[in-house]
């Protein structure tokens, strides 16, 4: 008898069905009971992955993985690190538990995909549902992070408000729109650019290239102002190794080199300092704006 999801995430009742554990085994320290029948191994970290597995295996066929928990095993992870597993069921009712946040709703068959032995709701479908609920700034993410994973344009959510115009959250999917951009890097660059456009600053370009034709070679920038010669970039994890970082001093040295300002920044900056970052940000913006005045040639006109 095959259990599905042993041992990672599995039905307590199917396994001892099929003679893998006892009773008295699963109540011990080596599974940890998340749902009703639903267990985990106990020494695995009970992220948002683990949980969305054991959540399905507590709603398999009555329901799919979708929101969050969708984007996280569609390999666009946008969730706060406490978002809980999230299923859309279809079929029966579901009982609401800690940790388990359930929608109930109809799905088409082409609403819904296969991640390998799990179901979810696919990508868009994903990225409609996470555009419609929720702080204006993690739907913007969530929709960033969905097409820039799965390559399509942001504006197909459109086909969802023609479809379903009666959805609850419609009249919020449009404003996701006008400021999403699937050539964001990262939830985290997402935030960043929103952060200056929601403060009034312009909206900056996205994956800007600079190009060295003599080196033969392309930087990209997060973001940038061309015409003011502003790059700003959003430092992860992955910028602090000591490979990252020697990569970054060369391609800063290069980058001012050619004139162009730099400011980095850190989740740090973003979520403490936010006000710290639109003010310099303005000023950098400001000063270009005052030199290119006070160098024109009188009677020429503004650009």
């Amino acid at each position: 008898m095959v259990v599905p999801g042993w041992p990672v995430a599995f039905r307590g009742s199917l396994a001892v069905a099929a003679g893998l554990v006892t009773k008295d085994v699963l109540r011990g320290p080596r599974f940890a009971r998340l749902f009703p029948d639903t267990y985990v191994a106990a020494e695995r970290k009970r992220d948002l992955t683990l949980r969305s597995h054991a959540a399905y295996r507590y709603v398999e066929g009555r329901g799919v993985l979708s929101g969050y928990a969708a984007a996280e095993l569609l390999g666009a992870s946008c969730g706060p690190r406490d978002a809980p597993a999230e299923v859309t069921v279809f079929a029966g009712k579901q009982r609401v538990h800690p940790g388990l946040l359930v929608h109930r709703d109809r799905l088409a068959p082409g609403e819904m995909q296969c991640v390998g032995t799990l179901r979810t709701t696919t990508p868009i479908r994903t990225a409609w549902d996470l555009a419609r609920r929720g702080d204006l700034v993690d739907r913007v993410v969530a929709v960033d992070a969905l097409a820039r994973v799965h390559g399509f344009s942001p504006d197909l959510l459109l086909n969802f408000l023609v479809h379903f115009p009666r959805a609850r959250g419609n009249d919020a999917v449009c404003e996701v729109l006008s400021l999403a951009d699937r050539r964001s890097g990262s939830p985290m660059e997402t935030r960043l650019r929103l952060l200056l456009v929601l403060a009034g600053l312009p909206r900056p370009e996205v994956q800007w290239v600079v190009q060295d034709e003599q080196a033969r070679r392309a930087v990209w920038l997060d973001l940038a102002y061309p015409e003011h010669m502003i790059g700003i970039e959003y430092e992860g994890e992955g910028h602090t190794t000591p490979e990252g970082v020697l990569r970054d001093i060369g391609r800063g040295t290069d980058l001012v080199d050619k004139g162009w300002r730099l400011y980095s920044y850190t989740k740090y900056e973003i979520y403490c300092e936010p006000e710290k970052i639109v003010a310099q940000i303005r000023r950098a913006l400001e000063r270009t704006r005052s030199t290119s005045v006070g160098s024109m040639v009188p009677g020429a006109p503004l650009r």
